[in-house]
């Protein structure tokens, strides 16, 4: 009989420290993101992973209520292994867990955006970095307040189809207005906030710079990293990745798709060439697996949050060694 020990399972609720990656089947066990533990104790955390199950605001196909789900089960593909292409496991640098999902009542819309908020606003005061998962793009609105009381007025990175800027004619709830909200309300610096991959055309930019899904392929990867880079600066950013910047190739499975967007290799070596930037908080939105086709853009999401995590450790070894 061997003596050999089998390959541990249900990381996510009976591992034993918050740090390491696991090497669990990636095809069983309980799903949390990357199978980070589950867990409401901050304690010696380093950033969290939040899901925010809401799609009430959508103006074309419901669904991405299912997107935390969609994107914890893809990363599963994660398994502990060297992270490409940071070659390294960011788990091994970085404390990190998987705080569930908000909490709110879906039938009553108006109370949701202040759940959102205050929730994220816990997590945020205890020092912790948070990374959300959506839901629709409303739901960067609520993280944006949460974010800026803690760290003022932040750069927008924004990795979209859409501006989201259009007019929110009395307070609506819609993820088509929060940008312009977001500016109006002095969240975000205009002057210092970019837009990678729009594919439409709304009323009003605000100031903010964009760069169309056309001017993306003219500049090239190289091109686009600089233009970013100069845009924000120094300063402390956000940024938000609306899965619909890639091409529906790519990413069939949202609500609102639009053809001629990036592809998820572009996105990725973008995102992986911003290590420099001050992200103070980040999120994925618009995954709708009910779309999708064999995980296709759960897969998408979750390597974008996986590529921002990666950054995030990169980072944090680079000051213990600088």
């Amino acid at each position: 009989m061997s003596d050999k020990r089998p390959r541990p399972t249900d990381n996510a609720v009976f591992g034993s420290d918050i740090k390491g990656g696991a090497h669990e089947p990636t095809y069983g066990g309980i799903l949390s993101f990357m199978r980070r533990r589950y867990s409401r104790d901050l304690t010696g955390v380093d950033a969290a992973v939040w899901g925010i199950p809401f799609d009430a605001s959508v103006s074309n196909r419901p669904g991405a209520r299912f997107g935390p789900q969609g994107v914890r089960r893809a990363s599963a593909i994660f398994d502990g292994d060297p992270q490409y292409p940071f070659n390294a496991d960011p788990f091994a640098t970085l404390s990190v867990v998987d705080y569930g999902d908000c909490s709110f009542d879906y039938g009553v819309g108006a109370d949701i955006p202040g759940c959102i908020e205050s929730q994220a606003m816990e997590i945020l005061q205890q020092g912790v970095h948070l990374f959300s998962i959506g839901g629709d793009h409303f739901v960067t609105y609520p993280l944006l307040k949460a974010h800026v009381a803690q760290h003022g007025p932040l750069a927008l990175v924004q990795f979209d189809a859409h501006q989201d800027t259009w007019d929110d004619q009395g307070n609506r709830i819609d993820h088509g207005t929060f940008v312009g909200r977001a500016v109006r309300e002095g969240l975000i610096d205009a002057d210092k906030s970019i837009q990678i991959g729009i594919r439409t055309h709304a009323p009003d930019d605000f100031g903010i710079e964009i760069l169309y899904g056309e001017e993306v392929e003219l500049l090239g990867v190289n091109g686009v990293v600089e233009l970013i880079q100069d845009r924000v600066g120094d300063a402390k950013a956000y940024m938000t990745f609306d899965i619909d910047c890639l091409d529906p190739a790519f990413a069939p499975g949202t609500g609102t798709p639009v053809s001629g967007g990036l592809s998820s290799r572009e996105a990725l070596m973008i995102l992986r060439r911003l290590g420099e930037l001050d992200f103070v908080g980040g999120d994925v939105v618009e995954v709708a697996p009910a779309y999708d086709h064999a995980d296709i853009t759960s897969i998408a999401g979750a390597t974008v949050a996986q590529h921002y995590f990666g950054l995030l450790a990169e980072k944090r070894v680079e000051a213990e060694e600088g």
